[in-house]
């Protein structure tokens, strides 16, 4: 009878463990979250962060506070929530670098990727656009390709820093096009920018938000957007996707947390996001930084992480770039 009870009972442990999981979840949260944005305050980034935060902590009835930690190529905000309690009390505002592009950009990052990390959402693609200096004589993508053959070496393209969005766009298109086209790094977009108004450089790829009061000027020529569909602050201007099929290289924007934490909090968050990311006022306002809304599971965004990291993979490889 005894050897009977206990088997009953342990029979019955792991239902008793799930309900006690889904009570947990019910109860999530009981304190203030916090956001992780491992960069300074003020950028893009930080902007979107700040929106989702404030919009969380309205639906979870519980404060979400952004903790900015800049360093280190973004590793030193992913390492503070690769090393927090697997609770969901702790998130990584996610863009390409932690996961997607410094295991493969430095020799070492202090995190596993991977197995460190549990995905919550995809949140967004931040649009960037390949600009030209007016003095380039290229309308169009085609155009620019045909001089870069005809001139080697004549195009500079310039970046926020090896490493960063502008860069590794700028070498995936050099890539695919076979062109001979030359990477100069600034310390910033700032700097970056500045150097292609005076036409100091030729082209470049960055931010639609940074460069559309430039366009609108007509200081610099926009050529194509890098999000496969265009802009809705370009609107005219065409995916670069158009002249080169497959063509993708907006910087992916998203949200993970802990490896460890329970899937039931883990949906619960997904959930609460996805749901803020269908409000019109979010979605105007993404759209109005630049940022194509996206969202979406925690296992789209695995397989996103994934082929992000393989493609970015290949580009540094390619280009033989290495974190300084």
């Amino acid at each position: 009878m005894k050897r009977r009870t206990v088997l009953t009972g342990l029979v019955a442990m792991p239902a008793l463990l799930l309900k006690g999981a889904g009570a947990m979840a019910q109860a999530f949260p009981t304190r203030p979250l916090k956001m992780v944005v491992p960069f300074s305050p003020g950028g893009g980034a930080d902007f979107l962060a700040r929106a989702i935060s404030e919009a969380l902590s309205r639906r979870l009835g519980q404060t979400v506070i952004v903790e900015n930690k800049p360093g280190g190529g973004a590793t030193i905000g992913a390492l503070a929530v690769a090393t927090a309690p697997p609770d969901g009390y702790t998130m990584l505002y996610g863009t390409p670098g932690p996961q997607m592009v410094n295991p493969h950009l430095m020799d070492k990052v202090p995190y596993d990727p991977i197995k460190d990390f549990a995905s919550i959402t995809p949140l967004g693609r931040f649009t960037n656009v390949l600009a030209v200096h007016p003095g380039v004589p290229a309308k169009d993508i085609n155009e620019l390709i045909a001089y870069a053959r005809a001139n080697p070496g004549a195009l500079n393209f310039a970046s926020a820093g090896i490493g960063a969005s502008s860069h590794l766009t700028g070498e995936l298109f050099k890539s695919l096009t076979q062109i001979d086209i030359r990477h100069v790094p600034y310390k910033g977009t700032g700097p970056a920018t500045q150097d292609l108004l005076a036409g100091n450089v030729q082209m470049a790829f960055d931010s639609v938000i940074v460069y559309l009061p430039h366009i609108k000027s007509g200081g610099l020529r926009p050529l194509g957007v890098t999000d496969p569909e265009p802009s809705p602050l370009l609107a005219d201007v065409p995916a670069v996707a158009r002249y080169l099929p497959g063509f993708s290289a907006s910087a992916e924007n998203y949200i993970t947390t802990r490896a460890g934490t329970p899937r039931e909090i883990i949906l619960r968050l997904n959930h609460d996001i996805n749901e803020i990311l269908k409000t019109p006022d979010m979605r105007d306002k993404m759209l109005a930084a630049g940022i194509a809304p996206t969202g979406g599971t925690p296992e789209q965004l695995d397989a996103l992480i994934a082929s992000e990291s393989d493609k970015w993979q290949r580009v540094i490889k390619i280009s033989g770039a290495k974190a300084q």
